[in-house]
């Protein structure tokens, strides 16, 4: 599951964000589920992130397996996490502590562009942790992206509850340093990591005293979800945009097929779509034509009107104008006029969200005939597990991780177990289909906005935010005000 969305330079890596946290009826493949960091490059660092100097970068001497006692589960590695200081009112005021739950990504990104954490902590006088999820950015087990990734058995030690674990033991040890055991923690996180933060708050309640979850569709996975959930709501996005344009959209899957039956097909789309390397197949045109179309709806955003952008150049292009240039000049503005690089979006051994995802983050996307603007295409369980063996050598988990955090009759399971967790959603990101999206309780509650996309009510404030995307931060801040009023220092006893 990625997020942000108020960069300069976003427009040159949401081609490259479309790769990363591409949806299709194959997989899910956010690396935001995302989050932030599908617009940013790789490489980005500390330098240049908000005050630079005020960020600390430790690594944990991490134990590899939480959950047994064989001589390899002592095997150590070092984790990343970050501390700020600046806000900080200290443990003898027993000032809060804002623990960023960090998702699939280098956790830099998310230092440089959550800026709604920062936010929090000069509201409330707040210590900053952020914690990079193991087997992403330098929090490699092994020594090395290559040992760590080099296998199933090396990747067995790569899940989620490994991960919220290791959140555990980091946060625990840090306030022992800092001498702030009666410190308050809250956790936030966006996407899958917003996931990772709600269910943080459920499995270590001892530890978390509440949780902001930012675009977590904790609901998406066999029987809580309908698997066109995401697609219908991309599909919605767009029709809302303009009629015209969703429906130059659901017409170029037909003409594509046409084009492609032709004698030497796939040599006229790939000189058509000006693809940077020939076609192998139309498939893969028409996946990466849908990843954009996914990225589009799902980070858009008030700035930048991705939506608009693309739909306003199709519809300038006039009525007799062939679709796939109305298509070409709809991505112009957004992803400008070079050759058009289509991606493999097949499951990669290389990538941390493809292990994830063949394992227990097993999200269910396709679709039928005529319900969304895309061609049908079901999701097919066998098939999808069949890739995963091939790729991974594991066999899927599809229900186990609602079995794990509660997903089946999670009303009642969040009544009777949970408390001060918020949910954030914006009803335009495709992801809200699978969220939380009513108040379970006077403690758990639903925010939800009809104008927002994924992630953005965690992204840094701008100046020129709309008055809905103020007042959804304003009342997660008094949410939180709240929790903390009632807060008590637990009994040592």
């Amino acid at each position: 599951m990625a997020q942000l969305h108020h960069f300069p330079f976003l427009k040159s890596f949401l081609l490259v964000l479309t790769t990363l946290t591409c949806v299709s009826g194959k997989h899910f493949r956010t690396t935001k589920l995302g989050v932030r960091n599908r617009f940013t490059p790789k490489t980005a660092d500390i330098q240049g992130t908000h005050n630079s100097e005020e960020y600390e970068v430790y690594n944990y001497t991490q134990t590899l397996d939480h959950f047994n006692f064989k001589t390899e589960s002592y095997t150590t590695f070092q984790q990343r996490y970050v501390v700020n200081r600046r806000y900080w009112g200290g443990p003898t005021n027993n000032s809060p502590i804002f623990l960023y739950t960090g998702e699939e990504t280098d956790i830099m990104g998310d230092v440089k562009y959550i800026g709604f954490v920062r936010v929090l902590a000069s509201r409330f006088n707040a210590l900053l942790v952020y914690i990079e999820h193991r087997y992403y950015g330098t929090s490699m087990p092994f020594g090395s992206k290559e040992e760590a990734y080099k296998n199933g058995n090396t990747l067995g030690f790569f899940s989620s509850e490994q991960a919220l674990a290791d959140y555990a033991q980091i946060i625990v040890d840090v306030k022992k340093d800092m001498s702030a055991q009666n410190c308050p923690v809250i956790a936030v996180g966006a996407s899958y990591g917003g996931m990772l933060a709600s269910w943080f708050r459920l499995k270590y309640p001892h530890i978390a005293y509440g949780a902001l979850a930012s675009s977590s569709p904790i609901l998406y996975f066999l029987g809580l979800t309908p698997e066109n959930g995401y697609d219908a709501i991309v599909s919605k996005d767009f029709k809302s945009t303009s009629t015209s344009c969703y429906n130059t959209i659901r017409e170029s899957w037909f003409e594509i097929d046409r084009v492609a039956l032709q004698p030497h097909g796939l040599s006229k789309l790939s000189r058509m779509f000006n693809t940077c390397l020939p076609l192998n197949t139309s498939q893969d045109l028409k996946g990466n034509l849908e990843s954009r179309y996914d990225a589009m709806a799902q980070y858009d955003n008030p700035a930048d009107n991705y939506l608009q952008s693309f739909c306003n150049a199709i519809d300038g292009a006039g009525e007799k104008t062939y679709i796939f240039d109305k298509i070409l000049a709809g991505f112009a503005p957004i992803y400008g006029t070079s050759c058009y690089q289509v991606y493999d979006l097949k499951f990669n051994k290389h990538s941390g969200w493809d292990w994830q995802s063949c394992t227990e983050m097993v999200m269910p996307m396709g679709r039928g005939e005529n319900d969304t603007m895309f061609q049908a295409d079901p999701f097919d369980l066998d098939k999808y597990s069949k890739e995963c063996e091939q790729v991974f050598g594991v066999t899927p988990r599809p229900y186990w991780a609602p079995i794990e955090f509660g997903g089946y009759g999670i009303k009642t399971v969040l009544e009777k177990f949970g408390s001060n967790i918020i949910f954030s959603n914006g009803l335009r990101d495709p992801y809200s289909s699978g969220g939380v999206l009513e108040n379970i309780s006077d403690t758990i509650v639903a925010i939800t906005t009809q104008q927002g996309h994924h992630c953005l009510d965690v992204s840094t404030p701008m100046a020129t935010d709309p008055d809905w995307l103020v007042a959804q931060r304003e009342t997660e801040i008094k949410i939180i005000e709240g929790w903390l009023s009632d807060y008590t220092v637990p009994n040592a006893n």
